[in-house]
């Protein structure tokens, strides 16, 4: 087999890549029979002199390969004819920028595979950058409340070489007795509690971050089960929240009482409960004033979120009484982060693990075999037409 891995074309650039050149040296090593080409690139975190060290053939074109490996959205004229493509397509959820790409894809007859849609029988995803989000998130949480108190300084996580070096730059954090709360219980919640755990700061169980005070900083991690209730009662487990999200109410707010900043790492369906509203924030005791929303759905889950905001301009202020965008340290404001592309700020580090994950859990299916048949059911498109999961696509493809 031959695997090709694209230049990335999005703009703004993505640093990222599939496959490191230390991911490809072992690829090599362990499946002789694999032929691997990469596509000269002036913007990745690696040089091609990296991957040329590393043993792999550096082309102009890789459209010849059998697969191909992406990260973000392939340009229309960089799409393969016939081949099979991996990169994240933003496109199941019908996002009316990327469907001109998915009907170039369908001209084409590119096998799509998208990362988002490759699951395990029971749904989970196979692979993806939520570790890396939430390591980065986190940290710019910690960033805002320095800044906001004009405490301790933090070099940006994109300026840092790794994320050794942002390890390094946490020592001179100082929050006094801040309390930090996490939402969620995935990839994101942990690579936030790895950077907070990175920084010295202690974990605590709920009933103390909700009743007790502390002389030194502490967080707290909250996943759906606790803080959602029905009658006051939570879900009894995770299978039946999600039967009906919608007849749940949210909890969230009695942690945003007490908390200084909040680290948004939680998955939200938009039919759900929002975290808290906006006539919450106008509140006396609505304590938190700094917000790192990693989720970042506009106006979602955190209504305080306006907007995304960029790796170089990752904060901005959202006005407790008018709702509007206002400076993001003044007294009536809530600090805000939403950047929604955070595992950019560190895609060294980022396109490790994610090879590592590809060379684990995806490579074998390729070569060896299937029995879950996790490929057939994250192609989204295959000669030419939609598949029989994604056909509900076909709407969105035509335009309607």
């Amino acid at each position: 087999m031959k695997i090709g891995i694209i230049r990335e074309g999005k703009t703004p650039p993505d640093k990222r890549v599939a496959f490191t050149p230390a991911n490809c040296a072992f690829l090599l090593e362990t499946y002789p029979e694999l032929d691997i080409k990469v596509q000269r690139s002036p913007i990745r975190c690696f040089a091609d002199e990296d991957y040329s060290n590393a043993g792999v053939e550096l082309v102009d074109d890789v459209s010849n390969c059998d697969v191909i490996f992406g990260v973000k959205e392939v340009k229309y004229d960089m799409l393969a004819e016939g081949k099979t493509m991996l990169f994240f397509s933003h496109t199941i959820k019908k996002q009316p920028y990327n469907r001109t790409l998915l009907q170039e894809i369908l001209k084409k007859k590119v096998r799509l595979i998208d990362y988002e849609t490759l699951t395990y029988p029971n749904g989970f995803r196979v692979l993806g950058f939520g570790r890396y989000a939430g390591i980065v998130g986190a940290y710019n949480a910690l960033i805002a409340y320095g800044k906001r108190h004009r405490s301790f300084e933090l070099k940006p996580a994109n300026q840092c070489e790794d994320m050794k070096e942002m390890g390094r730059e946490m020592k001179k954090v100082e929050l006094g007795n801040a309390k930090i709360i996490i939402s969620g219980g995935g990839k994101v919640a942990n690579g936030a509690k790895e950077t907070l755990n990175e920084a010295g700061i202690r974990q605590i169980s709920i009933p103390e971050f909700l009743n007790e005070e502390f002389d030194e900083p502490v967080y707290c991690n909250a996943d759906i089960l606790d803080y959602h209730e029905k009658d006051g009662k939570p879900p009894k487990d995770f299978a039946e929240f999600v039967k009906d999200s919608t007849v749940w109410d949210n909890t969230f707010i009695k942690f945003l009482k007490v908390a200084d900043i909040f680290i948004s790492a939680h998955f939200w369906d938009n039919k759900s409960a929002h975290f808290f509203t906006e006539q919450d924030v106008k509140r006396d005791d609505f304590k938190t004033r700094v917000i790192a929303d990693i989720t970042c759905d506009i106006k979602g889950s955190v209504p305080t979120t306006l907007r995304p905001s960029t790796i170089a301009e990752p904060i901005y202020g959202y006005n407790r009484f008018t709702g509007e965008e206002a400076e993001p340290y003044a007294n009536d404001s809530i600090t805000i982060m939403a950047v929604d592309n955070l595992p950019c700020e560190v895609p060294k580090d980022a396109s490790s693990g994610f090879g590592q994950d590809l060379i684990d859990k995806i490579i074998p299916l390729f070569l060896e075999n299937d029995p879950d048949d996790i490929l057939g059911r994250a192609t989204i498109a295959q000669d030419g037409k939609l598949t029989d999961r994604f056909a509900y696509l076909q709407d969105y493809v035509d335009g309607n």
